[in-house]
């Protein structure tokens, strides 16, 4: 038998970072587990009981794109560029969806799931991830809408197409970077909750989802291509529909959104240790 002085108790102290950090990628890893499993029951919650199932990613995206071809298309007649207005906004709004949904989900995650905070750790960013994944499942789904449109008014994609990879990680990279910075801040203002409503309306409005890039005056266009919205939207519509690629909206876009990501990173580790006192 072993002498009480031969056991020795271990006791590990688990204390939140202070201070400006960047997240901890080897953490995320040893984690990643956890990360599978909420994605994983994200998906089978939000279809659970429902008769249509998976077929809501298809048809919700699909009922916007027919209402905003009868009424900006055929009522309005806004200006598309030569290309027929359920094509346009077919491509517009599949990467639009998502980026809003994540946006709306992640921003509110660490709300919605607040009880689960102060009963084990785990990085606190696994919940805003979350909701990123998550959406990409609706998003691979709604994409057979850009296939079969594409299909019936007979567009083959160019060259351009290779690009497309480098737009999907775009797409994915403004709801991360504003998941980020709002789930922080909604822990202390829940207007968060209150105010994603109304800032999603408001940046369909600021994205060329409805109409053209060419209809902006020339002197406010890179004003315009701060908004990382602008780049994945054209980068979207170039890669699919033809055409030539602006780097010149592009690339304004992702240094925007790259910023948003980095900065919305380190002020979510910043707050992390407060995370369950505010709760």
């Amino acid at each position: 038998m072993k002498n009480h002085q031969d056991i020795q108790e271990r006791t590990t102290i688990i204390r939140p970072a202070i201070g400006w950090h960047f997240l901890n990628i080897n953490e995320l890893i040893e984690y990643r587990d956890l990360l599978y499993f909420l994605i994983w029951r994200d998906i089978k919650v939000l279809y659970a009981q429902t008769i249509m199932g998976f077929s809501w990613a298809i048809l919700q995206p699909l009922i916007q794109i027919v209402l905003f071809t009868i009424i900006f298309g055929k009522v309005a007649n806004l200006p598309t560029d030569g290309v027929p207005y359920f094509l346009f906004s077919t491509v517009a709004i599949i990467p639009w969806t998502y980026m809003s949904t994540a946006m709306s989900d992640s921003s509110l995650s660490l709300v919605t799931n607040q009880t689960m905070l102060g009963k084990v750790y785990f990085p606190r960013v696994i919940y805003p991830l979350t909701s990123i994944f998550s959406k990409l499942l609706d998003f691979v789904i709604s994409v057979l809408i850009i296939v079969a449109v594409l299909a019936y008014y007979r567009i083959v994609p160019g060259m351009n197409l290779l690009y497309l990879p480098l737009f999907v990680v775009f797409m994915i990279i403004v709801p991360l970077g504003v998941g980020l910075w709002l789930s922080s801040l909604a822990i202390r203002f829940r207007d968060v909750k209150f105010a994603m409503q109304f800032v999603i309306r408001m940046l369909m409005y600021t994205a060329p989802v409805i109409y053209a890039v060419s209809s902006i005056p020339d002197e406010y266009k890179f004003i315009y291509s701060l908004n990382p919205l602008v780049g994945v939207i054209e980068g979207f519509r170039v890669c699919l529909l033809g055409g030539v690629l602006d780097w010149h909206f592009i690339i304004p876009s992702l240094i925007t959104a790259m910023v948003i990501l980095v900065t919305g990173a380190l002020y979510f580790k910043h707050t992390e240790h407060y995370f369950v006192d505010v709760i």
